[in-house]
This record gives C-alpha cells, structure tokens and sequence, in this order.
C-alpha cells in the first residue's frame, strides 16, 4: 500500500505531493540578483514608438495608420512583391532581386550600401548573397561579436560533426550576416524567392500510436485561418525593452527580435503560445524567463550569441522544437556537447527529464454557495473524473510532460490520493481501464467505504479477454455505510440506436453512430437512514469536435435511457434489507458491552414518477457550453433544426426534436462553469459537467478553479500534481424535503351543518 503522509494538509496546505519527482541536480546558475527587468523608457525605439519618418519601423505593427494590405505583405507575403520593396525602402540588390529572380545575375553578390549603417563592432563591410544562406566566409572573428561572446569551439571545425550542428553554425553564421533592420521581412519568400526552408534535426517524432481520443484545437494553424498577419519583425531596432504591448498579440507564429539591445524577455512571452519561431539572437540577455517553456510549438528558438551561461529546465516542454541556436554563448560543455553530439531533440530530453518541476499549486478553494444550517439535513456530494486511461497517456501525445509524470504507478497514486482526499459519498470515474478497476482502485477504495462497479466500452466484447482488460470504461463508486444499490444498469449507444424502429435504415445512424463504442453507465441508490433514493449516471461522450450530430445524439439516447429507467425505478418495491454486516459489539474498558449507536435504516419513499426522483449526472461530456448537448440537457430540449444535427436523418430526433421531463443544470453554472475542466497546450476548456436535478436537489458547495499563476509555469496537464489532462469536479448538494400533498375537504357553506343536523 502506497503511503499518503505527504497527502495530510493543515490550514494553508496542499494534499499535492511536496516531493514528487526529486532528483539530484546541479546548481542552477541564477542571474544577478541586480539584474531585473529594466523599465520602460519613453524615450527608447520601441513597438509602440517609431523612431522616425524616416525608419522601416513606420511601417511596423503599432502604426495605426497603415492599410491591411500592406501589413499583409509585409507580414506574410502577398502577390504585390514590388510594393512591398517600395514600402520598406529595400536596397536596389533586393528590388532587382525580386525582378529577376531566375536570372543568373541573381546569384551575383552585392556590396550591401543601402541598409541600416553598422554600429558598434560591427562597423565593417561584408558580402551578402541575395540568397537566404550564404556560402561565402563572413569576415567575422569573434572580437566581431556584437557583445563580445566567445564563439565555440566546435565553430571552428572545418568540418562540423553531424548535419545538425552544420545547421546550427550556418545558421548562426546567417544571423551575424542579418544586422539590418527588418532583416527577416527583407529576405522573407515574398521578397526574396531563393530563400530556402531548414532542415529537420535527424530526429524523426514518434508517429502517435493511439487515437487521441479528447478534442484538439490547432493554436498554430487557427491563428494563421483567423488574422491577416501573424509575423512581426522587429530586428535591428536597437531595442533595449520590449513593451507589454507585444504580448496581447497572443495570434502571432513568428517574432523576430534579433539584434537588439535587450538584456531580459519579460515573463509575458509566455502568452504567445502560437509561436512556431523565435529569433532573439544577438541580443545581450543573460538569461531566458521559465515562461519561455509555455511555447510548446515552437520550433525554432534561436538565442545565438547572447550572455547565456545556462538554460531554464522549462525547456523541456518544447517537445516540438527543432532547432535551439545555442551557439555564441557560454553555455556549459556538457549540455553543449549533448546538442552537438545528438541534436536538439535529445537536449530538450535532457531537460524534460531533470526538470524539478514547478511548486506544487496551493488547494483549490471550496465555494460556499449556501450554509447548511441544519446537522439533520440530508446531503450527498458527487466528484467527476476523467482520469485518462494508461494506454492513451504516451510520450507521442503529451511530448512536454516527463516519462515519470507519465508512468501509471505515479498516476494511479495521485488519483487515489486526491479520491481518499475528497472523500466524496459518489465516485464517477471515466477513461478508466478494467485492469485498473479489478487491480487496484477497487481494492484500495474499499478500505474507504467504497463499493463500485465498472462497464467497459462495447468494443471489449469483440476482444480476447487479456486485450479486453486494458479497455477504458465507466466506473461508478459510492460509499458503502450510507448507501445500498438497488439496480445498475448499461446504456449502449450504437446498440441502441440501430435497434431503434424509427432509426433503421438511416445512412447517418451505420456511418456515423454505430461505430462509436462510447457508453453510459447509471445506478440506482437508495440512503440507509433516511430512505431517499437517488439516481447517479456517468458518461463518457464521444470525443472528436467534427462529430457534434453524434455528440447530441449520444447524449439524447442517455436521456431517453434515464427517463425510461427513472420511471421504472419509481415502482421499485421498497428495500427491506437495509441493515449492513458488522462485528458485535465488544466490551469497554469496565468490562460492560458497548451501546449500539447505530441508527436504524428509516423506510423506502416512495415516488409518484421518475422525475421525482434526485439525479446527479456526470462524465466526460466532451462539449463546450455553447453546444447542443449543453443546450438539450439544461433546457429539456432541442428542435430537430438545432445547427448540430445539421442536415443528418437521426430518425425521430431530426423529425421531433428532442426533448426530455428533468429539471437539470450544472452545478458549475453558479459560478459561470469552471475556467476549464480539459488543459493542454492544443485544448483548454470545459467538457467535463456535474447535472443535477434542480426541483430534488440544491448544490451548496463547489471545488473551485486551479491557482492561475501556478499555470502561468505549466503548458498543459499531465504533470507530477496533475496525473490527467482532465480536472476533477466536485460539488455538495442537500436533498430537498418532499412536500406532502394535504388533503383538503370542500367547503359547501352553511347549508353543509344543517344538512348534517337533518
């Protein structure tokens, strides 16, 4: 049995592991403690400040007087190239460049007169070709170097060890070259056409093995669909502060900050996590924020020659990332050697693996939404928890979390230990496989007072009963001294819609229903003591965005499938074998019997109809509010119109509507649904709901949200606190009193005596 010491919290604690993932690392080599971020100066060329009429920054982000079509060449090319050059005041090489590109003058090499003037060490002329990447030597030694950096030593090998540190030092050789201002517009595709794409590290990814079953949104491929630009250059602009400004511009792919002045990034780059390139080279940073880590798409990061003399571990979140320019700075031999030797990939490995991790998050808030007053009131309290499944939590899927946060021994711990903590009468689990059901969580939660029962998707009937064993399913879980199950019951989807008279023969219902194994799974209990019964069902919904028709449908065959069994259930005998096992009692210290306390079981109630009955309803729903599910079950129903179902024949849903006799709603509604339930850098938002039936049951408290700047340092979940991609919620409820309906005898008036008196 594992041991949850670390688990047990006082006031201002956290049941969250303190020690997770300890490991013996070197000292971090920490910046100055006088080297804080540099304020701004209204007087420094900034993003927000043109330095003049004459600059290319006039043409830049934050003038707001430029036309879109302008920006859109500058920013991500366009069709008008020789506009382009007139705007930005392009030397004649890149204008007759452009003009004739497939010429063989093209590949003559200029003189290059007509740009930025050199300052500084620079102070020299060199040949540029009006390709992308050069062949010819620079004249650069390293008292070149903008800031003095030593360069490597492996810079000066005629013949670099691999292809990919090749790439790294022609790289850095192109970005000593690119010392004019708006150097990277200048020689983007639209301009310059021999331009060249870089090459992949060696290091082929790992093709995702399993289905991602939960939705992604592609922030990198939805902020190029949804903005006119999303490239900003603002190299050679002898920058020393970068304005908050920038970040609000959370749609940018590529930023290009390159030979500046800047000694700090702020910790706000982290917002810009559609970034696939950074370019901070020949700058004067002597270190990198942790935020940098949030960037999980990006794919090249350059940092050539800086002051770096070491690296933040949040480095290993960027999974994705195919080069990190590292040369020109002094950057330890062995995490330089790791790059040299084996690339890019296997450096962000090295930190992913040796990351201590952020601190541990302090505890979710419980909200009180209203006080129980009265001991006696009955309450029940329901927790709901996608805790994804072993076999979909791969490297390839959640490339920026560490093997060990992966590993389903860490996972199952953690899980186990905040169930134990919530200490909730009512357990749904989703994505849960049946291995680990039999194995280990029903086994653990028993010494708990839970008892439980688990179906896995239909897909396991299909399969050998060793591959049936990792099939994820739906578990419901309920403590044992309060509550007696009376029925359970399994709703399969498919099944049940191709069985349907009024669905046979419907295209939609083989093609796009059927094949879905997702299922629901719903319980029937009824409280020892006071003998209310009370409805529990658990879903897990199927996941893909593209499906929403098969969402809605889902979720409408689960709610026919409740009101069937509801009124059923409400002409369930009543339980007369309410009283549980236990020990006799033994005798106290005086050697006398101890009393029996325990109070007897009061009767079954009894409910006229299935809507009477209290229903608490969770699961992975894998909706947004906005959505037809949403809408179907906090409403009561949906026309057969709804935008969802489109034009799909889902036979009486789309000929009817929809439509259920519950009064439900999210017990997160009263705060305005959590922040999010799902977090990954491809997906943040809510999927996940707890429904419960408002004319039986009143929610009085609430887990609220993850501490916001605990997530400011964490690109997406799984972690070493937070064993699921998914959040768990969980509310309290107090079951309200049924009203008796009181017999009143008719009033016939005066005559009414009199002809009794008679």
């Amino acid at each position: 049995m594992a041991d949850y010491s670390a688990y047990q919290r006082g006031p201002g604690q956290t049941f969250y592991p303190q020690h997770a993932h300890t490991r013996n690392l070197p000292t971090r080599v920490r910046s100055p403690t006088n080297s804080g971020r540099i304020l701004f100066n209204p007087d420094t060329p900034s993003p927000s400040r043109s330095p003049g009429p004459q600059s290319p920054q006039q043409f830049g982000m934050f003038n707001q007087g430029h036309g879109h079509q302008g920006h859109n060449v500058m920013m991500n090319g366009g069709a008008n190239h020789q506009r382009y050059a007139m705007q930005m005041n392009l030397g004649k090489p890149f204008q007759h460049n452009q003009n004739h590109q497939h010429h063989s003058h093209a590949h003559q090499q200029h003189q290059e007169h007509t740009g930025a003037t050199h300052t500084g060490q620079y102070n020299h002329q060199h040949t540029a070709s009006s390709g992308g990447i050069s062949n010819v030597q620079p004249h650069f030694a390293t008292t070149h170097l903008q800031n003095g950096t030593p360069g490597s030593v492996n810079s000066g090998l005629s013949k670099p060890p691999n292809e990919h540190w090749a790439e790294q030092l022609q790289l850095a050789q192109r970005a000593r070259e690119m010392t004019q201002s708006h150097s990277h517009a200048r020689n983007h595709p639209s301009v310059n056409k021999n331009v060249v794409a870089g090459t992949t590290n060696g290091n082929q990814k790992e093709a995702d093995k399993e289905e991602r079953n939960r939705p992604v949104a592609l922030t990198t491929e939805v902020a190029q669909a949804n903005n006119p630009w999303t490239v900003l250059d603002f190299g050679g602009q002898n920058l020393k502060v970068v304005t908050s400004a920038l970040f609000q511009y959370t749609f940018l792919t590529k930023l290009y900050l390159n030979c500046n002045k800047l000694t700090s990034l702020p910790a706000e780059i982290g917002c810009l996590r559609s970034l696939t390139h950074l370019d901070i080279s020949l700058n004067e940073l002597r270190y990198l924020p942790p935020e940098i880590g949030m960037l999980v798409n990006l794919k090249q990061l350059l940092l050539f020659d800086n002051h770096l003399d070491v690296l933040p571990y949040d480095l290993g979140s960027l999974y994705q990332l195919e080069m990190l320019g590292i040369e020109g700075n002094p950057i330890p031999e062995d995490l330089k050697s790791i790059t040299v030797e084996h690339g890019t990939t296997e450096l962000i490995k090295h930190f992913r693996e040796n990351a201590p991790g952020p601190p541990p998050p302090t505890e979710r808030d419980w909200i009180v939404l209203d006080d129980v007053t009265d001991s006696a009131q009955e309450t029940v309290s329901a927790l709901s928890y996608n805790i994804l499944c072993d076999k979909y939590c791969t490297q390839s899927q959640y490339g920026y979390t560490p093997s060990g946060a992966l590993a389903w021994d860490h996972r199952r711990d953690t899980i186990l230990a905040e169930l134990r903590e919530r200490n909730a009468d009512i357990v749904c689990l989703q994505e849960i496989d049946q291995e680990s059901f039999n194995d280990y969580f029903r086994a653990s939660l028993a010494h708990d007072d839970y008892k439980g029962f688990f179906w896995p998707k239909t897909r396991a009937k299909t399969m050998a009963e060793r591959e049936a064993r990792l099939v994820d399913g739906c578990a419901i879980f309920y403590k044992n001294s309060k509550y007696i199950l009376l029925d359970k019951q399994l709703i399969d989807f498919a099944n049940t819609a191709i069985n349907r008279p009024d669905m046979k023969g419907e295209h939609d219902i083989f093609n796009r229903v059927m094949p879905r194994d997702d299922i629901a799974v719903v319980a029937f209990l009824e409280n020892r003591m006071t003998g209310s019964r009370l409805i529990v069902g658990n879903v897990h919904v199927f996941w893909n965005p593209a499906y929403r028709d098969v969402k809605l449908v889902q979720v409408a065959i689960l709610m026919e499938g409740i009101t069937r069994l509801a009124n059923k259930w409400a002409k369930f005998p009543a339980c007369t074998e309410k009283g549980m096992y236990r020990y006799t009692n033994g005798d106290g210290e005086d050697g006398k019997e101890t009393p029996d306390v325990t109070q007897e079981p009061g009767p079954s109630l009894e409910y006229a109809e299935g809507s009477q009955i209290p229903l608490v309803l969770c699961g992975d729903f894998n909706s947004l509010p906005d959505s037809g599910v949403y809408d179907l079950i906090v409403q009561g129903s949906v026309s057969n119109s709804h935008s969802d179902l489109g034009s799909r024949k889902y036979g009486n849903f789309t000929r009817d509507g929809i439509s259920h006799p519950f009064s439900l709603k999210s017990s997160y509604s009263a705060i305005g649904e959590m922040a999010f339930t799902n977090y990954t850098p491809g997906f943040v938002g809510v999927l996940d709901y707890i429904w419960y039936s408002t004319n039986t049951l009143q929610v009085v408290g609430l887990l609220g949200d993850i501490n916001k700047e605990y997530l400011k340092r964490v690109p997406g979940f799984p972690n070493y606190h937070f064993p699921s991609d998914h959040v768990a919620l969980y509310a309290q409820y107090i079951v309200k009193g049924r009203k008796e309906r009181k017999v009143v005898e008719p009033d016939f008036g005066p005559g009414r005596d009199r002809d009794r008196r008679n």
